[in-house]
């Protein structure tokens, strides 16, 4: 077999509901796929997200390959000035997610290999686009649009093999890392809450750019120290509580599926155009 006759398959996983779901649908719906499953691991996640990841790996019955960028977090800081990522500047993604994904797949691809990747976007999420590959071998697919799994077949899927959803989902719901631009701010308050050195690791990140002339702070409109004072996370608390109500009284049940979706936080927020390789 030549080079040009090799065909492989590969599923990211971003440690979040949607890619496990599809990880999952793939091996029962195509057990003849030879899927090789990955991980890009910035070395900033939550610490549920490895957790998730493990018992995945058990349902899987196979390793999940940790991609490894070769420079980190701190490393990309220093070469953009300090500014930090936004969604205006999306430079974690692209060097810490994409970049590792991309020189992985490089030799296989140069010497003419295809290279088929599945990305989980669902059937309900029109609004979203997927990888977009540079090259004519990789080859990007959609099985959830394709068989019309929205966010409650996810939710099946995942319950039906006995995962259910990653343990952050009480209280965030996006993966990635810790101090994501993309939070809201009830997100950033519960992230204090759970994981408050995770939080002053963010702070003190923020601090240093603001200080090196970085025009951006993690959550819009105000910096983290703003963000914690107890009046202004009292007023975060409540603004979250009548979103909450006013999206309660809105919703339509559905008599196929009496349990209750969970509320995405994107639910009450708007959908936020997010970085499919960290939060799906």
């Amino acid at each position: 077999m030549t080079t040009n006759d090799i065909v492989k398959h590969v599923l990211g996983l971003s440690g979040g509901r949607d890619s496990a779901a599809l990880a999952v649908y793939m091996r029962q719906h195509y057990p003849e796929l030879d899927i090789e499953y990955f991980f890009t691991d910035t070395g900033k996640e939550l610490p549920e997200v490895y957790e998730y990841l493990g018992r995945l790996e058990g349902f899987l019955g196979k390793p999940i390959l940790r991609l490894n960028p070769d420079r980190d977090f701190d490393f990309w800081l220093k070469q953009y000035n300090n500014f930090l990522p936004s969604p205006q500047t999306r430079w974690c993604t692209r060097q810490l997610k994409l970049r590792p994904f991309e020189h992985w797949l490089r030799p296989l691809l140069a010497e003419g290999a295809t290279i088929y990747s599945y990305v989980a976007i669902r059937s309900d999420e029109e609004y979203r686009e997927g990888y977009s590959s540079k090259h004519d071998k990789l080859i990007i697919r959609l099985p959830f649009k394709q068989a019309g799994v929205d966010k409650a077949g996810v939710i099946e899927i995942l319950d039906g093999a006995g995962l259910g959803l990653p343990k952050y989902y009480s209280w965030r719901t996006r993966s990635g890392c810790t101090f994501c631009f993309f939070q809201q701010k009830i997100e950033w308050v519960r992230l204090k809450e759970q994981h408050p050195e995770a939080f002053e690791e963010a702070k003190a990140y923020e601090k240093d750019a603001v200080e090196n002339g970085s025009p951006f702070t993690w959550s819009q409109g105000e910096s983290l120290e703003e963000l914690e004072k107890p009046d202004r996370i009292a007023q975060i608390r409540q603004d979250h509580e009548r979103r909450l109500a006013r999206m309660r009284s809105m919703a339509q049940p559905n008599p196929l599926r009496p349990d209750k979706e969970p509320l995405d936080i994107d639910d009450l927020y708007g959908k936020a155009k997010v970085c499919l390789a960290c939060h799906k």
